[in-house]
């Protein structure tokens, strides 16, 4: 394994093991549940939305470390942001699991901090809708949409 590989691996496993926002958000606007009945992945989103920005995310739920890393790092990097910019996050992280990124360029100018260390999981395409739960489900949150999110 590279180095590369070697360090990348270390910060999925340090979300995993200490996952950021790990909270359920008592006076969040907007909720979601997740299902990855491929795996047994589950995910509850807790958003706090003020007009349209994100003042407050939370997330709870049991998967395996993909899982939980990407909702920590999604939880991160989406906190502080307007509903027009996550959707815009939304779109280039599906993009980036999809391996339909042409221009690397792309991926920094949107600023995805660790999620960009998930970038290698387009290899292995059962563990993309590990990766992707939290996100689909924070489209629901968003969309209040009231069904479970499955990755069917």
């Amino acid at each position: 394994m590279s180095d590369l590989e070697d360090l990348y691996q270390e910060i999925i496993m340090e979300h995993n093991l200490k996952p950021r926002n790990f909270t359920k958000i008592e006076d969040s606007n907007r909720f979601s549940e997740g299902f990855n009945p491929f795996c047994g992945d589950t995910i509850h989103i807790y958003l706090k939305l003020d007009g349209n920005k994100i003042s407050d995310v939370g997330f709870q739920g049991s998967g395996c470390a993909i899982s939980r890393a990407s909702a920590s790092m999604m939880t991160e990097v989406i906190k502080g942001k307007t509903t027009e910019e996550t959707d815009k996050l939304l779109n280039i992280f599906h993009r980036m699991l999809k391996n339909e990124i042409e221009d690397e360029s792309e991926l920094h100018h949107h600023d995805l901090g660790d999620l960009e260390t998930l970038s290698g999981i387009s290899k292995f395409p059962t563990r993309v809708k590990c990766a992707t739960l939290s996100w689909n489900t924070l489209r629901a949150a968003l969309d209040g949409t009231k069904d479970t999110v499955k990755t069917e």
